[in-house]
């Protein structure tokens, strides 16, 4: 184990799958989790497996070492204290520290036996601290019994964390496995962040939410400003409660709104079962999201099914040349699992999958996966469909892509998908912020992502420039007769100009995309060109996942061995200044380019995908969408002409005024930018779009990717 800090968390696994990951503790080489788990296994044929790493914030964690905790040797109903011995297998004579348990095997329903574990403490906590048993069943299907809706409001008093007496805070939240972290806000003790979201509970008695603050601190790790804890037990549900939670360990206190709602969102059934097929079932559940029920639980807005029946032709992951394939469905953050067909490429799992729809612009992701008990599961394929391009009752055969989405991979899957939702309860839900998914890959610096972002900043601009050219060229009179008509044009609108016009001038291109497209003319051509620069990206990463490099940790492990026996002697103790400061140095180096980098690539992003989505609402590529702004502009145009613009300022002053008065703790939002954040860019609509199913697929397109 390494002399300098580090920041250790665990992995549980079994049978290859990760069942559970414990909280980070940071800059400590004695930590205390005092988590407790739950843990369903199938069999106790199957040691847990347990691995520590060191998180390193943008880079590769470090392998801090691991052991096997072996069930069949625990007895039943009797708390059990382990001490694991950490060890790496590359260097088995040394002793990389140890790690202490207290593990109690329940039997559960038939031969399933329940493992509970509890990451025991090993030090004496202040008494202001209260001891946190985090519990979180992990269930193979996951199906949840309640939402946890939470409002970060804002924070009074925090810490002074930076030179100028202020800090720039942001907080993570965390229950069980999911998480959710909030946007910085900067050069402030009082910062108010006002952001929503919701988390799902497993558990009908409740759990612990672990609520972190911390302070952004560009080129360095963030620093940890305190910390504080909700448990869900002891609040009512159907209620919002008002919390204002002082911190742990720091200054200050959190203002949240906490409110518990029971729902039965999801479930899974055997395709014997099916919800949707009985008519009176059916009738029931349109009735449910009629237009009648438009203001009915705004929230609610339908419900799709999805019938997983088989696939084919599957990628051969196992050197038996077969594969352990199972099917992993996900809507937003809800995410349902099928059964695991051994020793098969064309497996049938005839399973039905149900979910709430909370905004129909979401996105079904339907992935497969290779199980592997000695490693994590193999990425096979995956394709991702928006609800609204699905149509109901047909049974149809999608071709898998990879990880990316961009390009084929081996096989197809067999899937049947329906969904019923209310229209004016989707029109009212794109208004308002896009729910963000708790589990997401952290962004990496890539040059293939920077160039690709560049080029689609680079067209957007030239579309610019090129209308600006267009509007010279006018004044110029490189064509009379153009010039002519623009010239009448311009006199006759300023003439006339009234404010009524601006929407609904708005409204022509929409009407005149729409006959071209009525008419048989494609308006999105310009999408091949992103399709092109996405294919040959893809070819990039995927010889980077073929061939995946050390970090830069990794390749120096030897070395590491040898400093640490040397820091281990008094002798060598100026060595330990001296390399210390160099490795604080190069890292602090390290993180500042990389959130420099990862600063522009995400801008560029942000700035070609708000171009491109403005020109895919006038492209028809949602029609919703599109539908959707028409009505937006003709109320506006209406509203305009026949209300004095006097009357809708005041208005619209009133309200600003007042809202804080009438609500407090209301969160702000931008009705435009919601909408347009439910238009795909031009990258989203080459991911979303189905492929051709190609009878022979080429060898050099069958794509093994590793989710990592």
């Amino acid at each position: 184990m390494s002399l300098w800090t580090s920041d250790p968390y665990v992995k549980f696994k079994i049978a290859g799958k990760e069942v559970f990951r414990s909280k980070t503790i940071h800059k400590n080489l004695n930590p205390v989790w005092d988590e407790r788990v739950s843990l369903l296994v199938e069999t106790l044929r199957d040691p847990l497996y347990v691995k520590v790493f060191d998180y390193d914030f943008g880079l590769q964690d470090d392998f801090m070492g691991s052991a096997y905790l072996y069930l069949e040797s625990l007895e039943h109903q009797r708390a059990l204290d382990v001490a694991l011995d950490l060890k790496d297998p590359q260097y088995p004579e040394h002793n990389l520290g140890s790690l202490e348990l207290s593990v109690t095997l329940t039997p559960k329903e038939g031969d399933v036996r329940d493992a509970t574990m509890l990451l025991r403490r090993n030090w004496k906590r202040s008494s202001k601290y209260q001891s946190m048993r985090l519990s979180d069943v992990h269930r193979k299907a996951q199906l949840w019994r309640g939402i946890v809706s939470i409002s970060l409001i804002e924070g009074h008093g925090l810490q002074p964390m930076d030179a100028n007496g202020l800090s720039d805070p942001y907080v993570k939240f965390r229950m069980g496995h999911q998480k959710y972290k909030s946007k910085t806000i900067s050069k402030t003790l009082n910062p108010q962040w006002r952001e929503q979201f919701d988390f799902h509970l497993y558990d009908e008695q409740g759990g612990f939410v672990d609520i972190t603050v911390w302070d952004k601190d560009a080129g360095k790790k963030d620093d940890f400003m305190g910390r504080c804890t909700i448990d869900l037990s002891l609040l009512s549900k159907e209620h919002t409660h008002k919390l204002d939670l002082p911190l742990e360990e720091g200054e200050g206190v959190l203002v949240l709104l906490v409110t518990l709602t029971a729902s039965a969102a999801v479930s899974i059934s055997d395709l014997s079962v099916n919800m949707l097929d009985d008519p009176h079932e059916r009738h029931q559940i349109k009735q449910r999201y009629s237009l009648w029920r438009s203001f009915h639980n705004l929230k609610d807005v339908g419900v799709v099914q999805v019938k997983v029946i088989r696939a084919e032709g599957l990628m051969a992951a196992d050197v038996t040349g077969k594969s352990d394939p199972f099917c992993v469905v996900e809507l937003s953050n809800d995410r349902l699992q099928t059964h695991t067909v051994y020793k098969n490429l064309n497996p049938e799992w005839n399973k039905v999958f149900t979910f709430n729809v909370k905004d129909i612009h979401s996105v079904l992701e339907v992935t497969v996966y290779d199980e592997d008990r000695d490693r994590s599961a193999d990425f096979l394929g995956k394709v991702a469909i928006p609800l609204l391009n699905i149509q109901n009752g047909e049974r149809k055969a999608y071709a898998l892509k990879s990880k990316e989405l961009t390009g084929p991979t081996k096989g197809v899957i067999f899937l049947e998908i329906d969904v019923i939702f209310n229209a004016v309860k989707a029109g009212l839900r794109t208004l308002i912020p896009i729910e963000q998914k708790y589990i997401e890959e952290e962004p990496r610096v890539s040059k293939q992502l920077l160039l690709r972002n560049f080029t689609r900043v680079r067209r957007c601009i030239m579309v610019l420039i090129n209308a600006g050219c267009y509007i010279n060229s006018c004044f110029e009179w490189d064509s009379p007769q153009r010039s002519i008509c623009a010239f009448v044009l311009f006199v006759v609108v300023v003439w006339n100009f009234e404010l009524y016009m601006i929407p609904l001038a708005l409204l022509l291109p929409l009407a005149w995309t729409y006959m071209l497209i009525a008419s048989g003319k494609d308006t999105r051509q310009d999408v091949e060109a992103v399709e092109d620069l996405l294919e040959d990206e893809d070819e990039d990463f995927d010889k980077d996942d073929k061939d995946p490099k050390p970090g830069p940790w990794e390749d120096s492990r030897d070395k590491n061995h040898i400093l640490e026996d040397m820091l281990a002697s008094w002798h060598f103790e100026w060595i330990r200044a001296m390399v210390d400061s160099e490795r604080k140095g190069f890292m602090n180096k390290l993180y500042a380019i990389q959130d420099v980098c990862i600063s522009v690539q995400n801008a560029l992003d942000e700035v070609a995908s708000y171009g491109e989505r403005i020109k895919n609402t006038f492209n028809w590529t949602v029609p919703f969408l599109s539908w959707l702004a028409i009505v937006a502009l003709g109320v506006a145009t209406i509203i305009l002409y026949f209300i004095p613009l006097r009357y809708i300022v005041l208005a619209w002053g009133v309200n600003k005024f007042t809202k804080k008065l009438r609500d407090p703790y209301t969160i702000d939002n931008n009705e435009l930018l919601d909408f347009l954040s439910r238009v795909p860019s031009d990258v989203q609509v080459v991911q979303y779009r189905e492929l051709k199913l190609d009878p022979n697929p080429s060898p050099n397109k069958r794509k093994k990717n590793n989710p990592g």
